[in-house]
């Protein structure tokens, strides 16, 4: 058996320096408890940008709060080329955990302003195994972030099993989920700002299809836990009102929750689960392997790197013969 971790701890909200010690406080309580895995939600670093659900993209003054929200949102970003997550690699290393992270990622290799809703699966050797960009934003979320790639759509080999995750909505795309299954997946990571029973039996449902372990989470936040100097606090947040429960949920191959939902508790859940099971649970039902069928439907996908713009160094052109 092995056991993992879920948190919905509430990081510091445009503080990415705050957020990191968070993560590395609840790191190195999962690691006490004897975890494996620790699973953190969608966009943990530096927080989710739960006020693009509130503010008017046509109001004049919604977007001045709004433009001065991103500003300090991209300020405190993570850039993967500067090794912002060199802490948390650090961490997992020394703890030997498998560390799932939801963050929001700044592009300095191409604009320096474009940001992305990612998540990164880091191995117990403190190794990033995977970097996986959200491929579509949703609703007012595109003011926010761009559009990912499927670059990252991989699911990779640790000492726990094989491990993947889609972001959100993201899990509502049934080729993005066909994509993950054909990968030979055991934990499937849902990281998330969606919850409540409409979530949690979308959840039940991958793990029946995709026969897998299924770990889902959003951040557990309420108007408190806001910083006090973040711009227009009192008119997007209600100190005493959730606005996310976070629902940390367990599900078990071929579906059933093991455990959660963690409901208005911000804390960490906690499951024994047996890597096994995920692939014994396929025997019935295998959706890419005996239950599909190819010679009707096919699934291409397109994992090279989608750059807006690619040099050609005269140096390495010039025919040096002329």
């Amino acid at each position: 058996m092995t056991k993992v971790a879920v948190t919905q701890k509430p990081p510091v909200l445009l503080d990415l320096q705050a957020s990191m010690a968070c993560a590395l406080d609840t790191l190195e309580e999962t690691a006490a408890a004897g975890a494996r895995l620790v699973m953190f939600p969608e966009t943990f670093l530096p927080g989710y940008p739960h006020w693009c659900w509130h503010l008017t993209p046509g109001g004049k003054l919604d977007r001045a709060l709004g433009n001065e929200i991103h500003n300090r949102l991209r300020q405190n970003a993570v850039d993967l080329a500067t090794d912002d997550l060199a802490p948390l690699q650090e961490a997992a290393a020394r703890l030997d955990l498998v560390v799932g992270m939801g963050f929001n990622e700044i592009d300095s290799a191409f604009s320096g302003s474009t940001l992305f809703n990612s998540y990164v699966i880091i191995g117990a050797d403190g190794q990033l195994l995977n970097c996986h960009r959200k491929l579509m934003p949703t609703n007012p979320e595109r003011m926010v972030w761009g559009f990912g790639d499927a670059s990252g759509l991989r699911v990779v080999d640790t000492p726990l099993g094989r491990i993947g995750s889609l972001i959100c909505w993201e899990n509502y795309m049934p080729l993005s989920r066909f994509a993950l299954y054909a990968q030979g997946i055991d934990i499937y990571l849902a990281p998330t700002w969606d919850n409540g029973d409409t979530w949690i039996a979308s959840m039940n449902h991958i793990a029946m299809e995709g026969g897998c372990w299924v770990l889902s989470s959003a951040t557990a936040m309420k108007g408190s836990d806001v910083p006090a100097d973040f711009p227009g606090r009192a008119q997007i947040f209600d100190d005493d009102k959730w606005f996310n429960p976070g629902d940390a949920v367990v599900v078990k191959p071929g579906g059933g929750t093991l455990a959660g939902p963690m409901h208005k508790e911000q804390g960490i859940l906690y499951a024994d689960i047996d890597i096994g099971a995920a692939r014994a649970s396929r025997k019935s039902l295998d959706v890419t392997g005996h239950y599909s069928r190819p010679d009707i439907f096919k699934l291409e996908v397109d994992r090279s790197p989608m750059q807006a713009v690619s040099f050609v160094d005269e140096s390495l052109t010039k025919n040096t013969n002329r």
